[in-house]
């Protein structure tokens, strides 16, 4: 079987070689691929061309009486780039096979038809600011469905089309470098880059195709923080409690992120010691609180020498330092009105029992902290003097007894004593004062009104028959020592006698004291 245009005798019978054929073509007729042709044939027709395989009667056909083969759809070679076929010669009569099948190849010859593509474009990468040139970004590979081995269709050149001067592109590897130095974020964070991969070797007639980087500058710590302000002025009344929040500050940063956030100091100012500074939990502001009370009074300002200072440094970027910033803050105490403030917020007092009414038995003294200095006026709260025991001069503050004491009933007396601004009546303020009633000699020795007692007639002198016992209200804690003797119309009594046994004091459940002695059989 002979290949028309290039034949090789191979053997008795077949000779052919493989078919070579252009992919894409666009004719109306069908496309010569070549023809077979045995050496039997004597051109009388009694031959048949047989033909099989990998597209045979779709893709392929064959003249049966000539042996010329034509490709009948269009070829490409992206989508199959060989075909196996095999071929034979019958008689075409006897349909009997005059050489055996053989089989041979015919092979898609690649043209350029298709343009590099970038599968995974769009492209998002990021690059540290300030990057040096030539720091690498992205690798960027481009696919051409061409033949690699067959020409320069599949030869892909790379090349930056928008983008310049801030990045490049490696005309052979695809990789997108820095080619500008020092370029800062905060003046311009995102690029749009376009990359050309072109094939042919980027000569020109190649195919080209693109794609888009989106490129953005990932911060470092390259700028020092700035406080707005060089004086920040802040005021609190002065009745603030501590830990109440006076005011905030901001270093600014331009950085962004861990490299923006501060850490606030107080460095110096006569509030170092009243007023502490924090960080808010977004580590950006300065929270300037309340350390110790305040007092108008005592000093109406404070003045802080306040610090902010970056966290976060990169020791490459050092240089660029100090990442830090001081200002001052001017902290104004706000004068509220307070209520009178007593010299003492107790009072303790002895008085005897005995005091006539009138005695002055305290004075008290309060006084307006304002710098108002109001006046103030003086009362007892009645709940703690109900029986009203008590006066209270009202511009004095003297305490002034008004009823007899009594140690034995009352002990104690704790009274309460309001001070009131008298141009502000709100404003009051209380103390306490303890009063000790002292006991004095002012209750007799109480006996037993009644007592009966029994003898027998056979009783002997000298005999035990009663015990008188007395008792005393009055102090002291030791106890009485009374004296005892037979009331005068009795003192003469032939039967009887009281002996005074100097007896020591015997304490009662209730607390009074008690002596005693015998009455004894006289007789």
């Amino acid at each position: 079987l002979l290949v028309s245009a290039r034949l090789q005798r191979v053997k008795r019978g077949w000779v052919w070689n493989q078919f070579f054929v252009l992919e894409e073509y666009t004719g109306l007729d069908p496309l010569y691929i070549g023809k077979l042709h045995s050496d039997m044939d004597k051109g009388d027709g009694s031959i048949k061309y047989i033909l099989n395989g990998e597209g045979a009667g779709t893709t392929f056909t064959i003249d049966d009486g000539t042996g010329d083969i034509h490709a009948i759809q269009r070829l490409d070679r992206e989508v199959k780039a060989q075909y196996v076929l095999r071929a034979q010669a019958r008689n075409r009569l006897t349909d009997r096979p005059l050489e055996p099948e053989s089989q041979f190849i015919v092979k898609i010859q690649d043209i350029n038809d298709n343009e590099p593509r970038f599968l995974d474009g769009p492209y998002q990468a990021s690059v540290p600011e300030m990057s040096n040139i030539g720091t690498p970004v992205i690798q960027l590979t481009a696919t051409d469905a061409d033949d690699p081995a067959y020409g320069n269709s599949a030869r892909v050149v790379y090349s930056i089309l928008e983008g310049q001067p801030y990045f490049s592109v490696d005309a052979k590897t695809g990789v997108v470098r820095v080619s500008l130095a020092d370029m800062d974020r905060e003046t311009r964070e995102n690029y749009t880059v376009v990359i050309q991969a072109k094939d042919m070797g980027g000569q020109l007639g190649g195919l080209a195709g693109t794609t888009t980087v989106n490129i953005t500058l990932d911060d470092v710590n390259d700028n020092p923080p700035m406080f707005d302000q060089r004086l920040y002025q802040m005021s609190i009344p002065e009745v603030g409690p501590v830990g109440s929040v006076v005011g905030r500050i901001w270093a600014r940063d331009r950085d962004v992120g861990v490299n923006a956030e501060m850490e606030y100091s107080i460095i110096d100012g006569d509030g170092r010691d009243t007023f502490d500074i924090s960080t808010d939990p977004t580590n950006l502001f300065g929270i300037i609180t309340v350390k110790r009370p305040l007092d108008f009074e005592s000093k109406p300002s404070y003045t802080l020498k306040v610090e902010g200072a970056n966290t976060h440094l990169d020791p490459a970027l050092r240089h660029r330092g100090p990442f830090k910033d001081v200002t001052i803050v001017h902290v104004s105490v706000e004068d509220v009105d307070e209520p009178p403030l007593f010299d003492t917020p107790a009072y303790y007092v002895e008085l005897s029992e005995d005091a006539e009414i009138g005695t002055v038995v305290k004075t008290v003294s309060a006084r307006d902290p304002d710098a108002a200095n109001n006046t103030v006026r003086y009362s007892i709260e009645r709940s703690s003097d109900p029986e009203a025991f008590f006066y209270m001069e009202i511009t004095s503050g003297a305490l002034i007894t008004v009823r007899s004491l009594d140690r034995e009933e009352v002990g104690w007396h704790n009274i309460t004593i309001l001070a009131m601004e008298m141009s502000n009546p709100t404003q009051i303020s209380s103390a306490q004062v303890a009063v000790r009633v002292l006991d004095v000699n002012d209750n007799p020795p109480s006996l037993t009104h009644y007592l009966e007692a029994y003898v027998c007639d056979s009783a002997k002198a000298g005999q035990l028959i009663q015990t008188v016992a007395a008792v005393d209200r009055d102090e002291p804690l030791a106890g009485q020592r009374f004296e005892f003797r037979l009331s005068p119309e009795t003192v003469n009594n032939p039967n009887f006698t009281l002996r005074d046994n100097q007896g020591g004091p015997d304490r009662q459940s209730y607390g009074s004291r008690r002596s005693s002695v015998p009455i004894t059989q006289f007789f």
